[in-house]
């Protein structure tokens, strides 16, 4: 009887091992498409046998754990192939529109201006007298003012632009560290249970890696599950089961940073002290865009300021040694009020030749009506080694958009061949971690033959039982 009744008992088990079973499959279809899951695995392993004299007999098989079937070092990998990825994308969001700037191949540039001026100047050594022609200086050189004003003006929008974008990315790197908070609680308080916390462990891994692609971190996993985060390296994100926060201001010029743009700041709690933390993150999203922000755009600002100044004082210079239409000692042709930084935003004709170009010098003599020296050297100034004592108007120009474009054509092509290795690794995870729905099909087809044998199993016993019973009528 006791036989029989074992019989019953390891056919129970196997029934339940085989819905646990059907239960961690259409746990598995359920998640295919789930970003970050990782398929999950029934342990089953087979009870103590009992002893029958010098014979062992089996009892069956019990369910020891469900396991998730991922690689620790490869979601690593991938953490930080990521992480690397979003400084690529952070770089070239904002590079593309920066080289746009400059691209002269769809509009007028301030190389095409900067010529059309100095022409200007040339045609007028032809005709010293003629007003069209004055006008017509003046006109171009106006247009010339408005490019540089454009160029400074669309460069800090692109710098305001990143700063907005740092607030919304801020906000979303504080989601993040809560989440990660909470699934530590989540996860130590299923697994101090001797059981594996997997969905929970799925969710923050992911959100681990998403977190990277948004900011520097490093993590490690520490007592009872939980995982502690550093951004930077002295900004402790989450530990256990506390999460800081970021923040994002405006503040005044620092090292690299212009004035008014965003700093990012760390405070671990409300009763700490909060500092500043910019200098620190220099990867993620975050990071590319503040290497944009702080050195492409200001490196370029700071050159276009340079070139607008040196051109501006050397035709002051000269202009002011000539005499105008009107036989009258020439003033300056540009206002050039302030330091050099800045003055592609402030560069302006003079107020007296915007009101009558008659006060432009063409001459170097008074009551010299063909006298164009003036003139001549300043159409001349084009061509002269007027910046480092070596490089011309238009040589600083030019080497300024070339290393504007060696810049985005080298991150392009990282940001490519980044895209291209991280696509790798996460279809070796998908080989290893997804879901195979073929797979899963198997699986299934094992489990309900198990459940149905397990079924008859039952059956038979009871049969037998029956038989037992039934000796004694």
């Amino acid at each position: 009887m006791s036989k029989v009744s074992s019989v019953m008992n390891i056919a129970q088990r196997s029934m339940m091992n085989a819905q646990t079973g059907l239960q961690t499959v259409s746990h598995n279809i359920a998640n295919k498409n789930t970003e970050g899951y990782t398929r999950q695995r029934l342990e089953i392993q087979s009870t103590a046998p009992t002893g029958l004299g010098k014979v062992q007999i089996g009892t069956g098989a019990k369910t020891t754990a469900v396991t998730r079937t991922n690689n620790p070092h490869l979601e690593k990998q991938i953490q930080f192939e990521q992480m690397k990825m979003g400084f690529g994308e952070g770089k070239m969001a904002y590079l593309n529109r920066v080289e746009n700037i400059f691209n002269e191949q769809i509009n007028k540039g301030l190389n095409h201006f900067m010529g059309e001026f100095f022409n200007a100047f040339r045609e007028l050594s032809n005709y010293p007298e003629s007003l069209p022609i004055r006008t017509q200086v003046k006109e171009t050189a106006w247009n010339m003012t408005q490019d540089f004003k454009r160029i400074d003006s669309q460069m800090k929008k692109i710098q305001d632009e990143v700063d907005n974008e740092i607030v919304g990315e801020i906000n979303e790197v504080n989601r993040m560290a809560e989440e990660i908070a909470d699934l530590n609680q989540k996860v130590e308080s299923i697994e101090i249970t001797g059981s594996v916390a997997n969905d929970h462990r799925d969710r923050r891994d992911h959100i681990l890696k998403e977190l990277g692609e948004k900011i520097n971190i490093k993590y490690a996993e520490v007592e009872n599950g939980k995982v502690n985060v550093t951004a930077g390296s002295t900004i402790v994100l989450v530990s256990g089961y506390d999460a800081a926060k970021l923040s994002s201001e405006s503040t005044p010029e620092k090292g690299l940073k212009r004035e008014g743009n965003n700093d990012i700041s760390f405070q671990a709690n409300e009763r700490s002290t909060k500092y500043n933390v910019t200098t620190q993150i220099n990867g993620g999203k975050l990071g590319g865009m503040l290497e944009v922000r702080d050195k492409v755009i200001n490196d370029i600002m700071s050159k276009v300021d340079k070139l607008a100044y040196s051109m501006a004082e050397s035709i002051n210079e000269v202009h002011q040694m000539g005499y105008d239409q009107k036989s009258r000692p020439a003033g300056q042709f540009f206002d050039l009020n302030g330091p050099e930084k800045g003055t592609a935003s402030r560069i302006d004709i003079s107020d007296t030749i915007s009101r009558d170009v008659s006060f432009i010098a063409a001459g170097l003599m008074p009551d010299a009506p063909a006298d164009n020296r003036v003139a001549n050297v300043i159409s001349s100034l084009q061509y002269k080694p007027l910046l480092n004592g070596e490089d011309t108007l238009d040589d600083f120009y030019n080497g300024l958009v070339g290393e504007l474009s060696v810049v985005t054509k080298k991150s392009r092509s990282l940001f490519e061949h980044q895209a291209e290795s991280l696509s790798q690794l996460k279809n070796i995870r998908e080989s290893i971690s997804g879901v195979s729905i073929d797979e899963e099909t198997v699986k299934m087809i094992e489990y309900q033959k198990a459940f149905d044998a397990s079924a008859k199993l039952i059956k038979t016993a009871d049969e037998m039982l029956d038989t037992v019973i039934n000796l004694k009528r």
